[in-house]
């Protein structure tokens, strides 16, 4: 009785492992997206700075625009300061947006996380030295305000950026357009 079992146990135990050899390992991977093609908005990359140009109030903006995440993503951050008026009071606001890739090849999404709370989603297309941000909703954006903006490339250390405002029902007005220098181009440029 003794040798039954201990056969029995022998098949059973060579079956098992049989069974565990065949049986091959679980591996799992989870496919990413591809990479993000941004080279058309390579000339943007790096630190600008510039002043606010006449006729509006007098102010500066810094711009930072660099990838994250294995560049899968752009990062803008501005700092806005505008002086004070006998009509508009001045602002200080600081702002990130990260850029994704969209459906078209020249589109992006931008979502805008604001230093007043506000968060607002951005359609982004590109063409050429222009870059246009038009709204689009969001989380949390400016009850019914709108801002847009374009940013168009006027050389290869300096550009322009127009801010354009829409008050609760009423259509766009130029907010402000600033003139920005490449900071690694500033010790040559009049007046950044």
């Amino acid at each position: 009785m003794k040798s039954i079992l201990a056969r029995t146990f022998l098949l059973l135990s060579a079956s098992v492992l049989l069974a565990a050899r065949e049986k091959a390992p679980a591996t799992y991977s989870v496919p990413t997206p591809p990479l993000a093609d941004f080279s058309a908005l390579d000339w943007l990359l790096g630190d600008w700075a510039g002043k606010i140009v006449p006729p509006w109030p007098q102010g500066e903006v810094r711009l930072n625009v660099s990838y994250a995440l294995d560049k899968r993503f752009l990062v803008l951050r501005e700092e806005i300061k505008l002086a004070d008026t006998d009509t508009v009071p001045g602002l200080k606001e600081s702002w990130m947006g990260i850029l994704s890739p969209d459906r078209s090849p020249s589109s992006f999404m931008m979502r805008v996380y604001s230093s007043t709370g506000f968060i607002t989603r951005y359609r982004v297309t590109v063409d050429g030295p222009a870059v246009t941000f038009n709204p689009e909703g969001g989380d949390q954006p400016p009850p019914g305000w709108l801002f847009r903006k374009s940013i168009i490339r006027s050389g290869p250390e300096d550009l322009n950026e127009t801010v354009q405002a829409a008050p609760p029902n009423k259509g766009f007005f130029d907010y402000f357009t600033v003139k920005l220098f490449h900071l690694r181009f500033q010790e040559r440029s009049p007046n950044p």
